[in-house]
C-alpha cells in the first residue's frame, strides 16, 4: 500500500513540476513580447508605450506568481515554504506597485476614452461617464 502511495506521490510531483514550468514559461513569453512591443513602440514613437509595457510586466508577474503558488503544493519543508512565501510576497508587492503606477499614469495622461478602454486593467474602474451610466 505504501508503495502505491509513493508512486502516486511521484507522479503528482512530476505533473505539478511540469505545470509550474509551463505557467512560468507563459510568464516569460508575455514579458518578452511586452518588451519587444515596447521597443517597437519607442522606435515608432507610439503614445502610451510606457503604460503598455507596465501592463505586460504586470501580467507576466501574475503568471510567475501563479507558478509560485502552485509550487507550494509540492514543498516538503518549512524552510522552503518560508522562502517561497517571501518570493510570493515580493512579487505581489511588485504587482501592486506596477498596477498603482498604471492607475496614476492613466489618470495623469491625456488619453482619449477609446485608448483607455483598449488598455484597461481589472484594477482600474475609470470608465467614461457614458459607459458608467449605461452599466447602472
Amino acid at each position: 500500500m505504501f508503495e502505491v502511495y509513493e508512486k502516486i506521490s511521484e507522479v503528482f510531483d512530476l505533473v505539478v513540476s511540469y505545470l509550474i514550468l509551463l505557467i512560468e514559461l507563459v510568464g516569460i513569453v508575455v514579458l518578452v513580447i511586452a518588451v519587444v512591443m515596447a521597443v517597437v513602440g519607442l522606435i515608432k514613437r507610439k503614445p502610451h508605450t510606457r503604460l503598455k509595457l507596465a501592463e505586460g510586466i504586470a501580467l507576466a508577474l501574475e503568471f510567475k506568481m501563479g507558478g509560485e503558488l502552485l509550487r507550494t503544493v509540492i514543498v516538503r519543508e518549512w524552510s522552503e515554504l518560508l522562502i517561497l512565501g517571501a518570493i510570493i510576497l515580493l512579487r505581489a508587492a511588485l504587482a501592486f506597485l506596477i498596477q498603482w503606477e498604471i492607475k496614476i499614469e492613466r489618470k495623469n495622461g491625456n488619453m482619449p476614452d477609446v485608448v483607455l478602454h483598449d488598455i484597461k486593467t481589472p484594477l482600474t474602474n475609470d470608465l467614461p461617464k457614458e459607459n458608467k451610466d449605461k452599466k447602472q
